[in-house]
């Protein structure tokens, strides 16, 4: 499939707990670094790789998002809104109420909170995978990784893992069985590498997980250094 005829999905529903005091006003994704809120990064970057269909799921001061957002005219996109209320689906549930907004074709996904210069159109899903995935190099503040990877082929390892960068392409099929509500990704994850239909690829550009103020902070200064 060519990648940018994909609908794509930014998971932005999250809390953010430790992002507080700014979460406390504005949801996550919305935080301002380099000087554009960290969603608007993924919009352009989203848009300059072709894309044009985006999903984005709603939860905590959600309302924030579309109004800051639009239609995504202003990018060059066309975004539709999958509202969960007040209380996020987890990133299974999440992803799995927006399918009917996604279409019927494998969709890309990416994390709301990451930053990255991954260029989202290289992305493909193999014939009779369930998904792929883009794993990183473990950062400082993850000790073990995640998953291992046999070829392209994501594995449970114990050792040589490496860390789920909240990049991937997904299939419907991952989803076979599911019903609404809230579920983690996980499990799912785990059913598609015990069938060996979860495929994987490592990236070694820049990625950072905003999940601490003290991350934002260093991405911040990267960025102004960039900029430099």
């Amino acid at each position: 499939m060519n990648a940018p005829k994909m609908k794509a999905m930014v998971l932005a529903a999250g809390r953010g707990e430790r992002m507080r005091p700014l979460t406390e006003r504005m949801p996550k994704p919305l935080i301002p670094v380099g000087g554009k809120p960290l969603i608007v990064w993924h919009l352009e970057r989203l848009a300059q790789a072709g894309f044009r269909d985006v999903v984005i799921n709603l939860a905590h001061l959600g309302a924030q998002i579309p109004e800051a957002l639009g239609d995504g005219s202003q990018f060059g996109l066309h975004i539709t809104y999958s509202d969960e209320g007040p209380e996020p689906l987890e990133t299974g549930g999440g992803i799995f109420r927006a399918l009917p907004l996604l279409g019927p074709e494998p969709f890309l996904v990416v994390n709301g909170d990451v930053w990255t210069d991954f260029d989202f159109k290289t992305l493909r899903l193999d014939a009779g995978a369930h998904a792929r995935l883009v794993l990183v190099p473990n950062p400082p503040h993850v000790a073990q990784g995640d998953f291992g990877l046999d070829g392209d082929v994501v594995i449970e390892a114990d050792h040589d893992r490496y860390t789920y960068s909240g990049i991937g392409v997904y299939s419907h099929d991952l989803f076979a069985g599911c019903t609404p509500g809230k579920f983690p990704l996980l499990p799912l994850l785990k059913r598609a590498i015990a069938a060996r239909r979860l495929r994987g690829e490592v990236y070694r550009g820049e990625w950072f997980d905003i999940g601490t103020l003290e991350r934002l902070s260093a991405l911040e200064k990267r960025l102004a250094g960039r900029a430099g």
